[in-house]
């Protein structure tokens, strides 16, 4: 039977950051369903680092459609979790739904996979990561360290059924490393 993958995302979701998880997961063979606040279009964004900017910046990217909403998860149902980062993480981990969904896969320890932002949901299950090692992109530190979690600058980590990844560059290691424990 194959693997169920479920990814967690909503509106201005970095696009290599979702796309290249599903698609990497697709190739596998594996089940995998976008789910989101509601079901409807995403409209994903495109984050670059360019010389003249101190951070990020964003432009418009592709549209995607969410498969589910949260309220419909049950997340028994899957094998595995990915969080996609971009600015989606920071108003999807607001819906009431979501934890419940993010805390079965600590308590079942299964997969997790967490890129740049996708940390900030993270933060919802606190009780789940106390003492955890976490990388994301440095402006999340901090809310990695609220949470009781260790902060690793390196780019990619592993840590028991957590993998996360510091950006979009850190994919092809970021899906290694998860098809790895979730093979």
């Amino acid at each position: 039977m194959s693997k169920k993958v479920l990814i967690v995302t909503g509106d201005a979701v970095e696009a290599l950051e979702v796309f290249y998880p599903y698609y990497r997961c697709l190739e596998e063979g594996y089940e995998t369903v976008i789910a989101a606040p509601s079901v409807k279009t995403l409209h994903t964004v495109c984050h670059d680092f360019e010389a003249h900017s101190d951070t990020y910046t964003e432009k418009p990217a592709y549209q995607l459609p969410a498969h589910v909403a949260f309220s419909d998860i049950n997340p028994e149902a899957f094998d595995a979790l990915i969080i996609p980062g971009g600015r989606a993480p920071e108003h999807i981990r607001l819906n009431e739904h979501l934890k419940p969904i993010v805390a079965h896969f600590f308590e079942a320890n299964k997969p997790v996979a967490a890129i740049c932002h996708g940390s900030q949901v993270l933060t919802i299950v606190r009780e789940h990561l106390a003492g955890r090692e976490i990388t994301a992109y440095q402006a999340c530190r901090p809310d990695v360290e609220a949470c009781g979690a260790i902060y690793q600058t390196e780019t990619l980590h592993v840590d028991g059924n957590l993998v996360s990844g510091h950006a979009w560059p850190d994919l092809p290691g970021l899906m290694r490393e998860f098809l790895r424990l979730l093979k």
